[in-house]
């Protein structure tokens, strides 16, 4: 199970660009909610060969400075519920200010573990300013510059130190099966519908994290358990906060699942927060399930169902292949229909293909098709294997790997998928060195 890790501070004391060089840009997935914050990012690290799911908080512009302290203050306490470990970035050219003194009293109170990373420090006459920071009664400090990276090594080893070794899998093997979207999709409706008032079928657990609540479930012949994000405690009535803990909470179930079922609220269609939740749920190789709820009250015509269909693929491509279901959770149509796709998903991820029959079928195929030539150079694929990984991985073996691009490792992939089932499952292709 990840560890989250939050990035707390002031605005532009570079808690963004610390964010990116943790998560090599690239992997960040970066959510713009319109409002009071510019933006939060959310992410995935690893560093000595542990992960972890980075937050950074995002930065307040507001107009007075009373507004902007009570913005913070809410900020840093949301990192507090919801995440693991804490970096507070302080900016060494300002030095300490009435609001780094704020939160450190905050910090000081809480049992988890803090790291302050003092930021800007780029020389030496810096790295005595830095000193000062001793006196927020935080500990030890990490002088660091998030722009070159000096520093940040040391900081991410003692980070990554408070991070329990990942034990695997959680003691009982049933699936695990969570239910994300943006508030107000339709989640414990859902749910209710689900589970119904039958509380005799259903037992809950202690949830194995604090925030979200496992259920066993067990109808119509399928054992699972759903863990439920739905109740967001809803601290306060702002709705960037809402958002901010349905995000982390989305984060929380999906690294803790196996299949995700993404609610889609029909009448606002597939936005922003719902392509973050998706990417998440993809990167973290889980299998996922749309359903686009409250199907009920779409008016339809002729292609209604065609065209949002074929909207929610063009906004996930490449990985398209995913089911989409139209369900309603008031009239509780197809909501067993999802139930039951979930569990062909589940059972997807699982799929072995064995190497003989890999070879048979793909091999030929890669022969008629081969990657193009680069630099007069033609790339040979001899053979393919599956991993043997918790999820689809394969590796095949060519004399130039590293000439390989990516619109011939996504037709690799459609390949496998036609031939093979992996359907709602993401699948990761590796080209090696034969």
């Amino acid at each position: 199970m990840n560890s989250i890790v939050a990035i707390v501070g002031r605005p532009n004391v570079g808690k963004s660009t610390l964010f990116n060089r943790m998560v090599q840009r690239r992997d960040a997935i970066v959510d713009a909610v319109s409002g009071v914050t510019r933006d939060r990012h959310y992410g995935k690290s690893d560093w000595n060969g542990k992960n972890f799911s980075l937050i950074d908080t995002g930065g307040y512009e507001v107009g007075s400075d009373d507004v902007f302290e009570e913005e913070i203050r809410k900020q840093v306490q949301l990192a507090i519920d919801e995440a693991d470990i804490i970096i507070f970035v302080v900016d060494v050219e300002t030095g300490i200010t009435p609001t780094d003194t704020r939160v450190a009293e905050i910090l000081r109170k809480i049992k988890k573990p803090v790291f302050v990373a003092v930021n800007k420090v780029d020389n030496s006459m810096r790295q005595n300013d830095a000193m000062e920071f001793y006196s927020l009664g935080l500990g030890e400090y990490y002088a660091i510059s998030s722009i070159n990276g000096s520093g940040t090594g040391e900081l991410l080893d003692a980070v990554v130190a408070e991070i329990p070794e990942d034990t695997g899998e959680v003691a009982d093997d049933l699936p695990r099966f969570a239910v994300v979207g943006r508030p107000n999709a339709g989640k414990s409706s859902f749910i209710n519908a689900l589970v119904g008032k039958e509380r005799n079928i259903v037992t809950d657990i202690a949830g194995t994290t604090r925030d979200s609540i496992d259920t066993k479930y067990n109808r119509f012949g399928f054992e699972f358990n759903l863990v439920d994000t739905a109740g967001i405690r809803k601290k306060s009535k702002v709705k960037e906060d809402l958002e901010f803990y349905s995000v982390m909470r989305a984060v929380r179930a999906i690294e803790h699942s196996d299949v995700i079922l993404l609610l889609v609220d029909a009448t606002r269609g597939f936005e922003g927060q719902d392509k973050n939740i998706f990417w998440l749920a993809e990167k973290n190789k889980k299998g996922i399930v749309i359903l686009v709820n409250k199907w009920d009250l779409i008016d339809k015509e002729t292609n209604t169902l065609r065209d949002f269909e074929a909207n929610i693929r063009k906004e996930t491509a490449p990985f398209t292949d995913v089911p989409i279901l139209f369900i309603s959770a008031l009239t509780k149509q197809r909501i067993f229909k999802a139930i039951e796709t979930a569990v062909e998903i589940f059972e997807n991820r699982k799929n072995r293909v064995p190497t003989k029959k890999l070879n048979d079928v793909l091999l030929p195929i890669i022969k008629s098709n081969s990657p193009p030539a680069l630099k007069g150079k033609f790339v040979k694929i001899k053979f393919c294997t599956q991993l043997p990984t918790p999820t689809p991985q394969f590796a095949f073996f060519a004399n130039l790997p590293q000439y390989v691009k990516d619109p011939y490792k996504r037709f690799i992939e459609n390949q496998l998928r036609k031939e093979f089932n992996f359907n709602g499952v993401p699948i990761v292709i590796y080209f090696r060195k034969k």
